[in-house]
C-alpha cells in the first residue's frame, strides 16, 4: 500500500485522505488501490456509517498524476485504477462525505458528483480541464453535471474547462455549504457522524431512492470509460500530457515552498 493515502477511524466515520501534498495530492496508481482498500473496508464493516474523504496540506487533490498515469497508459481502460475507484464510488452504498480545500481538479471534481454532502473551504478552486488534456470526462460527469448544472453551465466547465470557485459551487448545488478552513474536517466528520448515527436501515433506503436507476448512469460510465481509453493513447493527449509535463519542470524551481509545482498532475 502507500502512506500517500491517510485511512482512519473515529466512531463509526471512516476517514481517508489524500496525504501527498508535495504533488498537491496528485493521484498515482497505488493511492487508488489504497482508496479502493479503504473503501471495501468501509463497505465489509457493518459499524461504518460513513465515510469522509479529504485532502492534506491545503489541497483536496489537483487530479492523476499524469506522469503515472501514462505508465498505466497500455492497460485495457476497465483495468485502470482509476477507473475502477470511479466504479468503486458509484457503487459505494454508504454515505459519503467530502471535505474540500484549496485545488480539486479533474477526478478530484467529478468523484463529488457521487458524494452525499460536500463541504468546502472560500479558498476552494474546481476544474474539469480533460478536454484541455486531449481527454473526456470521466465518473458520469458528462451526465451527472449538465443534469446538476444545466447543459448550458456543464459546457463552461467541460468543453471550455474553465475553474470555478467555491461561492459558485456552492450556488450551483455542487457544494453544500462553505466553511472556514481551521472548523472544514471538524463540520465534515461533524455532518458524517449525525449520517452514521441515524436508523441504518431507512436511511441506506432513501439514499438508494434519491439516486434513483444506476443503469444509465452505469452505462454512461462505460461509454467514457471506452473513449477516455481511446483518447489516452491518441497523439493529440500525448502532446498535451508532454507539454504539461514540460511546463511544470520549467516552472518547478519557482514553486514556493510547501506549494511545489506538480508536473504529474492535473486531471
Amino acid at each position: 500500500m502507500t502512506q500517500d493515502v491517510e485511512v482512519g477511524r473515529e466512531g463509526a466515520v471512516m476517514w481517508a485522505a489524500f496525504a501527498r501534498p508535495q504533488k498537491k495530492n496528485a493521484i498515482t496508481a497505488a493511492m487508488y488501490e489504497a482508496l479502493i482498500e479503504a473503501f471495501e473496508a468501509a463497505e465489509r464493516d457493518s459499524s461504518v456509517g460513513a465515510l469522509v474523504l479529504s485532502g492534506k496540506g491545503g489541497v483536496f487533490t489537483a487530479g492523476n498524476d499524469l506522469g503515472d498515469f501514462l505508465a498505466v497508459a497500455s492497460r485495457p481502460a476497465g483495468d485502470f485504477p482509476a477507473s475502477r475507484f470511479i466504479s468503486k464510488l458509484a457503487e459505494f452504498e454508504k454515505p459519503l462525505v467530502a471535505a474540500v480545500d484549496g485545488l480539486a481538479v479533474g477526478v478530484g471534481t467529478t468523484l463529488l458528483f457521487h458524494c452525499d454532502l460536500v463541504y468546502a473551504t472560500p479558498e476552494s478552486r474546481f476544474q474539469m480541464p480533460f478536454v484541455n488534456l486531449g481527454l473526456v470526462p470521466e465518473a458520469g460527469s458528462s451526465l451527472l453535471a449538465p443534469q446538476r448544472f444545466g447543459r448550458a453551465k456543464a459546457a463552461e466547465f467541460l468543453l471550455l474547462a474553465e475553474p470555478f470557485d467555491g461561492k459558485e459551487a456552492r450556488a450551483l448545488g455542487l457544494v453544500n455549504a462553505l466553511v472556514p478552513q481551521a472548523e472544514l474536517i471538524a463540520h465534515a466528520m461533524a455532518k458524517a457522524a449525525a449520517l452514521a448515527a441515524k436508523p441504518r436501515a431507512a436511511l441506506l433506503a432513501t439514499r438508494r431512492l434519491m439516486r434513483g436507476d444506476a443503469e444509465a448512469l452505469k452505462a454512461r460510465m462505460a461509454e467514457e470509460m471506452q473513449a477516455f481509453g481511446a483518447a489516452l493513447k491518441s497523439d493529440e493527449a500525448r502532446a498535451a500530457f508532454e507539454a504539461f509535463l514540460t511546463a511544470g519542470r520549467k516552472s518547478a524551481p519557482c514553486a514556493a515552498p510547501g506549494r511545489a509545482a506538480s508536473p504529474g498532475s492535473r486531471r
